[in-house]
């Protein structure tokens, strides 16, 4: 939908040569409240869409379907980046104590995607889960300021189980979270590393690029295409506090996701 704009954020940051071609699925989301047959039914229509564009790699930049859909990468003729994985990676060379947080949304706490695959790099860590539930509309209205009171409380509330447990490392599990690690950061304190899904996702995608000798080495900006199923001028609001910058007009088109 919306919060795989920061993970585009980082890629552009890190790969301004590409050419990005960007799918919100705006028209259905959240598919962090939607059962796993659906939220498998949209990522592969989702890459459908976006290998109409002659894309050559795709990631699944959203934590819901990393964590339940992951596999329908396999099905695509490119290659396919999801952000769980990378992150846990990055948490696992991040910790010291081992004892690592995940705030994620409730389809991919349930999952147990980023706990599976935590343990079976560290068996003796400690794995400590909340979902957020209500940090993606915080965000989406654009209420991220460290110093409002309602975003302040509702992240220490989440955050709790983490400060019990004294986790030195977070793994940020939804792509809306990284513009809210300022305050997260606030919160937990100095001692704990945030994992920003974005960054491991773009490190992954650089290496995969570079691996296959398909980095665009032309010179030129890269030029970057949004495609949203439903309203774009509330996409380009959003847009401006996930990417970090405003989105052209001519840069957005809606997109119908009927028969893909």
């Amino acid at each position: 939908g919306l919060g795989g704009l920061t993970v585009t954020k980082e890629i552009i940051k890190l790969l301004p040569n590409e050419n990005i071609v960007y799918f919100g699925d705006t028209g259905r989301v959240p598919y962090g409240t939607r059962s796993m047959e659906i939220i498998r039914r949209y990522a592969r229509e989702d890459e459908a869409l976006l290998m109409k564009h002659d894309v050559k790699l795709i990631v699944a930049a959203c934590g819901t379907v990393s964590s339940v859909a992951a596999d329908t990468g396999g099905e695509l003729p490119v290659p396919f980046i999801e952000v769980v994985s990378h992150s846990v990676d990055a948490a696992v060379r991040a910790t010291k104590n081992r004892k690592i947080g995940v705030l994620a949304t409730a389809v991919t706490i349930h999952s147990g995607a980023h706990r599976r695959q935590i343990l079976k790099a560290l068996p003796d860590a400690v794995v400590v889960e909340s979902s957020g539930t209500l940090l993606v509309p915080l965000v989406e209205e654009g209420w991220t300021d460290a110093s409002d009171p309602v975003v302040r409380e509702t992240l220490r509330r989440y955050l709790k189980p983490m400060t019990d447990a004294g986790v030195d490392t977070l793994i940020l599990g939804c792509t809306h979270f990284p513009v809210l690690a300022g305050v997260i950061g606030d919160i937990l304190g100095d001692g704990v590393t945030l994992i920003n899904m974005g960054v491991a996702a773009a490190n992954a995608v650089k290496h995969k690029l570079e691996s296959a000798n398909m980095l665009n080495t032309d010179g030129k900006e890269g030029q970057h295409r949004f495609y949203v199923s439903d309203k774009p001028q509330s996409f380009k609001k959003t847009a401006a506090i996930l990417l970090g910058e405003e989105i052209d007009d001519s840069s957005v088109e809606k997109v119908c996701t009927d028969g893909i």
